[in-house]
């Protein structure tokens, strides 16, 4: 299917569909003519990436265990496996340190902003 047919089959636009393409996610076909040729197993992966990047992982551990997480056999799978759900642990620990990093700022100007809120009304 051409480059408008996956992104309406998949509800990724053209745009990130070449993006995905570029960043070495996906392989698409080509038409005789050069164009860009999506089998449903490319969209397939697709739908796996779009849910991956939601979740907010960078595309660097896409790129580097999408290839077993997306392939058929079971060679190795159960080492894959562990090795992206130790990444996926780590990335989600890094994430939860910011966000108590960005809480204790929020806290902080909140409290600037009440005690000049109370000297304001003086």
């Amino acid at each position: 299917m051409k480059i408008s047919e996956a992104s309406r089959a998949s509800g990724v636009s053209a745009r990130s569909l070449r993006h995905y393409e570029d960043e070495g996610l996906i392989v698409p076909g080509r038409f005789s003519n050069g164009f860009r040729d999506y089998c449903q197993s490319t969209i397939d992966r697709v739908l796996v990436i779009r849910s991956l990047l939601e979740s907010g992982l960078p595309v660097r551990l896409i790129r580097d265990f999408l290839p077993s997480l997306t392939d058929e056999s079971d060679v190795g799978t159960d080492v894959v496996c562990a090795e992206f759900l130790h990444e996926v642990q780590s990335h989600r620990d890094r994430l939860a340190a910011r966000i108590a990093i960005l809480s204790d700022q929020q806290a902080a100007l909140d409290a600037y902003l009440r005690e000049a809120g109370r000297k304001a009304d003086l």
